[in-house]
């Protein structure tokens, strides 16, 4: 189980280009949306949404506001992860939703919901600060997506060099909802992987007795 999944590490790189005449199957991008799905998210609010795109025109439309990367067009699906900004707002009524979900008295849940409004006071002020928290979230989801891909012997590759505004105006997101958080196509490569360069487990690894 180690030896595979880090094989699948070892597989996983920024894919430039992909092959655009290689598809994937509906069963594998299932898979890799449930993997998202089933990703963990703070106080499990899963404030995210998962826009699956292979529509070549509307690929060819993202791709200048993409910085013009070949990935938008070249990939086989494009993922566009959004962050939920509203329904993690107290006054939403989906927080106390997603904390209902498990059998508990009305008491437990107003704690909880206490203890969020106030841990989250600040973060909850305004919706730049919930974009910055709840994006976080979307990219523990992407990673886990990637992983799965890699698995499934998919390329990825996460893009965060987009125009934000233009990229929601031509899907139009209803930004009070939702932001777009990450641009993430998955495909087939074309070309073979470079070398993969990581600095020494020594440099990034302290432990601490």
């Amino acid at each position: 189980m180690k030896k595979e999944f880090m094989e699948a590490m070892d597989f996983r790189h920024a894919c430039k280009v992909f092959d655009d005449t290689k598809k994937i199957s509906d069963e594998d991008i299932k898979y890799i949306l449930e993997v998202a799905r089933k990703s963990p998210s703070s106080f499990g609010m899963e404030a995210w949404k998962f826009l699956v795109i292979t529509n070549e025109e509307l690929k060819a439309k993202l791709k200048p506001f993409c910085w013009d990367q070949a990935q938008i067009t070249s990939c086989s699906h494009l993922i566009i992860l959004l962050a939920g900004i509203d329904s993690v707002k107290v006054e939403s009524g989906e927080v106390e939703k997603r904390f209902s979900r498990r059998e508990m008295p009305k008491e437990k849940v107003d704690f909880y919901m206490n203890l969020y409004a106030e841990h989250l006071k600040e973060t909850l002020s305004n919706d730049e600060n919930i974009y910055a928290w709840t994006s976080q979230q979307v990219h523990i989801a992407s990673a886990n997506m990637m992983s799965a891909g890699a698995i499934l012997g998919i390329d990825s590759c996460p893009i965060g060099g987009f125009e934000k505004q233009k990229v929601e105006e031509i899907l139009n997101i209803d930004t009070k909802k939702y932001q777009v958080a990450l641009v993430l196509p998955f495909g087939y490569r074309l070309n073979p992987q470079p070398e993969q360069l990581r600095l020494a487990f020594e440099d990034v690894v302290e432990f601490i007795d």
